[in-house]
């Protein structure tokens, strides 16, 4: 997925005609597109922005099968997601996908401890074969050895359980790369402008390339609508009635140093409305989510001050000490795209996903969790099928594992080694092969003749420059904000979000995207432009005026047309 590779895909977007175009980079598009590709389709995916630039770079970062959901008695949702947590853990992603710890905290004595041990039971044994330890019960004394930073008095003992957890932007663009590499082709910066028909079918797709304005008519015998919080405004610009609504739902998360709470777990908290996670990431903490209504520019949503005190309230209010505004290091929201019933006073609003052939030659996709993308993509091929002419195999996605997946258990092994080879901390390359697996020397091959790529990012040394490097020459990076968003996550893990390193990585990046000075400056202006807007409607009292702070900072793709309907 690197320069040269990016031209080849527009013209064979020109000149072929495809089974499939999918609509949309997030999890659930490329999980349509790898499905497709490893059933010998010829299939086309166009993102208009990134790979991962909405909803799926911003979740809660779990491959889980959603505890809560349990008790709205959703065993099918459950029992679904805990398999292909198992699938991810054992088969398609052990690379990108690990084990976490969460503590239950109990509040309240006799009926707690029993009740929630059978849904954990439940949970334990619902997903099949199990790779992640079983519940264990802790006293109250037990409970504060493994969390420390608790209150006495926020508990009266405790039930550990195991999820997983995974880079949520990296996992969706590695799913984009195996795509590809099965022949896939995936192009990002791309839109949708308008849809093409034959009498009373779709078609077809007419593209733009965002980056330099450049249109062209892409054939398909099927189109699918895979764009989550945007599948109504697509809907409406394809002139088809659909089967269903998806409404938006902000979730906001802030990101905190790991020494500011003492725990060898993460934690999952009860609030009046729903959950609050606690989750371990790297040397950092994960706290959130909330969950409002959001009806405004989807593209940004917005963090308010009023979101971030619901977080820090309810997680103060079980730490012995409180987190303060001082102690976020990195702020992010996202929009869940929930399916929504004709009318608010009866609508349900559901993780489950539907799937509808909105017209001929169309089908839509929304609603689920990102744990399920492979289900759902593949339930996505199935409904565009009847449109694609010839007999289609059956979905083969559980048995294809990720690239960087192969070998790298033995690689784990070989850590040692390998750091020695290449002149590294051993923790280094562990960092690596956890982002990479076995493409860790694709990566480490790049400094054979540019050594001083394996120095750290100047103001984010957690990360090597040669992974900035290979984010642009071959995971589809285009630009400055691409890199530090989302194939590293430094706008998140840094006091600075990024700023610090924003022209040292413009300046490496700019020899293989061909920058010259005006380039970088514009890029590194509209970065910083993008992390000041965001730091600003962080401080705004509700939605509406934290929106139009957000939305008053440029866009990193200066031919990008919004909204498209």
């Amino acid at each position: 997925m690197g320069p040269l590779e990016r031209e080849e895909s527009w013209r064979r977007l020109e000149t072929e005609t495809f089974d499939v175009v999918i609509v949309g980079g997030g999890v659930v598009g490329v999980g349509a597109a790898l499905d497709a590709a490893t059933r010998g389709l010829r299939v086309a995916l166009v993102e208009a922005r990134d790979l991962a630039s909405g909803t799926s770079s911003r979740s809660s970062k779990l491959f889980h099968g959603g505890l809560r959901y349990l008790e709205q008695l959703e065993f099918g949702l459950v029992r679904e997601a805990l398999r292909e947590r198992e699938l991810m853990l054992n088969r398609i992603a052990p690379h990108l996908v690990k084990p976490v710890s969460f503590l239950y905290p109990l509040t309240k004595r006799v009926w707690e401890r029993p009740y929630t041990a059978a849904g954990l039971f439940l949970y334990d044994s619902m997903g099949g074969g199990r790779s992640v330890p079983g519940q264990k019960h802790l006293t109250k004394a037990g409970a504060l050895r493994m969390v420390p930073a608790l209150k006495r008095d926020a508990l009266i003992g405790g039930i550990r359980y195991f999820d997983a957890q995974a880079d949520d932007a990296r996992h969706t663009m590695m799913v984009g790369r195996t795509a590809a590499h099965y022949g896939a082709v995936v192009r990002t910066s791309t839109q949708v402008v308008d849809f093409l028909r034959e009498a009373d079918r779709v078609s077809g797709v007419r593209v733009r390339d965002v980056e330099d304005g450049r249109e062209t008519d892409v054939r398909a015998h099927a189109v699918i609508n895979a764009t989550g919080v945007w599948t109504d405004e697509l809907q409406r610009l394809s002139g088809s009635r659909g089967r269903f609504r998806v409404r938006a739902s902000k979730g906001v998360h802030i990101v905190v140093a790991r020494d500011r709470i003492v725990s060898e777990s993460g934690m999952i908290l009860r609030t009046e409305k729903s959950v609050l996670f606690v989750i371990p990431w790297r040397n950092h903490w994960i706290v959130g989510t909330t969950d409002t209504d959001w009806n405004l520019d989807l593209a940004h949503p917005a963090a308010t001050r009023a979101d971030i005190d619901y977080i820090l309230e309810h997680v103060n209010s079980v730490l012995a000490t409180p987190l303060t505004h001082d102690d976020i290091e990195g702020v992010y929201a996202g929009l869940r795209p929930l399916l929504a019933g004709e009318n608010e006073s009866t609508s349900k609003l559901s993780r489950e996903h539907a799937v509808a052939r909105v017209s001929p030659g169309l089908v839509a996709i929304a609603g689920g969790k990102y744990t399920t993308y492979r289900v759902m993509g593949a339930d996505a091929i199935d409904a565009a099928s009847v449109d694609v002419p010839g007999r289609i195999q059956p979905s083969i996605t559980d048995k294809v594992p990720l690239v960087g997946a192969d070998g790298y258990h033995a690689l784990v092994n070989q850590a040692d080694q390998l750091a020695t080879r290449y002149g590294l901390h051993p923790y280094r390359v562990r960092h690596l092969l956890d982002r990479y697996g076995s493409l860790v020397h694709e990566v480490l091959g790049l400094s054979r003749d540019h050594p001083e790529l394996l120095k750290p990012i100047p103001g984010s040394p957690d990360y090597l420059q040669v992974e900035a490097y290979y984010a642009v020459s071959h995971e589809g990076a285009l630009h400055l904000e691409d890199v530090l968003t989302r194939r590293t996550r430094i706008s998140i893990e840094y006091p600075h979000r990024g700023v610090e390193s924003a022209e040292p990585v413009a300046r490496l990046i700019a020899e293989v995207l061909g920058w010259d000075e005006e380039r970088i400056k514009r890029e590194v202006e509209v970065y910083n432009s993008r992390v000041e807007a965001e730091r600003e409607s962080q401080t705004q009292a509700n939605d509406e005026s934290a929106d139009g702070v957000r939305a008053a900072a440029p866009e990193a793709r200066p031919q990008l047309i919004e909204p498209v309907s």
